[in-house]
């Protein structure tokens, strides 16, 4: 009787998660279809996977009030450049930007992305090299240092940062870290690790503590010092972005940004320092130098997640993509797109644009790898050309379109980066960062393993069926 009873409330409260579901959230239909699959099917855990995966509407009460708040402040803010681009009349300074004016404009009104045309971008591929470049910066600080990572492992290298931090701070260097909850604490990172930099003025700010939702992560990777140098990409801050872990080898992209960006990087910083701590530390002219633009590489930087009206990263892969005439190279980790992402890619391979995707060789998350393949295997017979990369696992999160205009930042091509998760990408107009990056790919195709139309419809059986249960479940993020 009792069995009997707890049977009964079980499917009770599924049927109060669909009712939920289908009238109270305002899903994508793929997405409902899935949850409602997953409370009917698998009645005994349906409702538990729902709490800690789903609950969407939370994410009114949550975020609608900081979309709110930072839409007023970057219009404030920035109302003049909006006035003087609103028109679309503005002549960009380089053939690139002006090539790619549409997908500026889109962004801009978006997401209030301003774009910016002095800068300077150096691109770091290897782990090495670019924590070699933030250790640089910041023994170089002198007024401030901010760093916004999802990850920040207690381990060698996240050790090795956090007393860097605090050697700063000893020095009077203002120095704010921001991590995510979840992310850091499954990394072995916690609140202790800080205590070091705590202790000697060093100011923690952690993002969305509640850490048994796995939706609404900070998954940005963002560095700010003085105000002047800037890092965006892949990385987190962890002996495995160093190839010391158990994925072995990683390839991963971030770039420094010297030049005008840097303050919306730091923009980028306050607003989500203030959702978490309640503190803006304000547009002073000490966190917003006025200097010299040591280039011309025109950036905009784009934030995205449960905080923004639209989905402005995926749009803005999506009209980079319809812009294209040449080539598209995209990597990312986790490929799961959605059907406007997917179509925009057939349409371009179709049309003779040379459409190239490269994904890991191994999974960290199985059931990601394996719908990642099985959206990789659909593409195939359009002309897309697909590689796995085999020199160990690759975290790149980028586009590059007709070796001239891309992208580079914290966003995977995946339900979760588009909808779920808080990212941040800079989106560069310039053939010479382009060639950078599509360099960076050719070099790394010599390590690749092409996914031909025939070794795909030659996987086994046991290939297909985990294509088939994991792609069942991807709309769930």
């Amino acid at each position: 009787m009792e069995l009997l009873l707890s049977i009964g409330f079980i499917l009770a409260l599924n049927v109060v998660f669909a009712v939920t579901i289908v009238f109270f959230e305002r899903r994508n239909p793929t997405a409902t279809t899935a949850w409602l699959v997953v409370l009917f099917l698998l009645p005994p855990v349906g409702f538990a996977l729902y709490l800690f995966f789903g609950q969407n509407y939370t994410r009114q009460r949550m975020f609608v009030v900081k979309e709110h708040e930072d839409r007023c402040f970057l219009q404030g803010v920035f109302e003049r450049q909006h006035r003087a681009l609103a028109g679309n009349h503005h002549r960009f300074a380089t053939p690139a930007a002006e090539e790619f004016r549409d997908a500026i404009f889109l962004l801009l009104r978006n997401n209030r992305a301003y774009l910016t045309e002095g800068n300077r971008v150096d691109v770091y591929t290897r782990g090495e090299d670019k924590f070699d470049a933030l250790f640089a910066a910041i023994r170089g600080a002198r007024h401030s240092i901010h760093l916004e990572y999802f990850v920040i492992n207690d381990d060698e290298l996240g050790r090795a940062v956090v007393r860097a931090l605090a050697e700063k701070a000893r020095e009077g260097v203002e120095v704010r870290l921001l991590f995510d909850a979840m992310g850091s604490r499954a990394g072995g990172g916690s609140r202790k690790a800080f205590f070091e930099l705590e202790d000697v003025g060093g100011k923690i700010g952690v993002f969305f503590p509640s850490v048994y939702r796995i939706n609404y992560r900070n998954h940005r990777k963002i560095a700010v010092i003085d105000g002047t140098v800037g890092f965006i990409g892949g990385f987190n801050i962890g002996d495995d972005y160093l190839g010391k872990g158990p994925l072995g080898c990683w390839r991963d992209t971030a770039v420094r940004i010297t030049g005008e960006a840097v303050r919306m990087l730091q923009l980028r910083f306050f607003l989500d320092w203030n959702y978490v701590t309640g503190e803006y530390p304000g547009i002073e002219t000490c966190y917003f130098p006025q200097e010299s633009t040591p280039g011309a590489t025109p950036v905009q930087i784009v934030s995205g997640g449960p905080d923004t009206r639209w989905n402005p990263i995926k749009e803005g892969y999506l009209k980079l993509i319809n812009s294209a005439r040449e080539s598209i190279c995209i990597q990312t980790p986790y490929f799961i797109p959605d059907e406007s992402v997917a179509d925009a890619l057939r349409l371009a391979a179709l049309s003779g644009v040379d459409v190239r995707i490269m994904i890991p060789c191994k999974p960290d998350h199985p059931f990601v790898y394996w719908a990642t393949l099985s959206f990789i295997g659909d593409l195939l017979d359009a002309g897309v050309r697909a590689y796995t990369y085999d020199g160990g696992f690759l975290h790149a999160k980028t586009i590059v379109v007709d070796g001239k205009a891309g992208s580079v930042g914290s966003a995977n091509w995946d339900v979760r980066s588009f909808r779920l998760n808080f990212e941040a990408n800079a989106f560069f107009y310039d053939a010479a960062v382009g060639a950078d990056l599509v360099r960076a790919f050719e070099e790394d195709l010599a390590v690749c393993t092409e996914i031909t139309p025939e070794n795909y419809l030659a996987r086994s059986l046991a290939v297909r069926v985990k294509e088939s249960v994991s792609r069942l479940f991807s709309p769930l993020g």
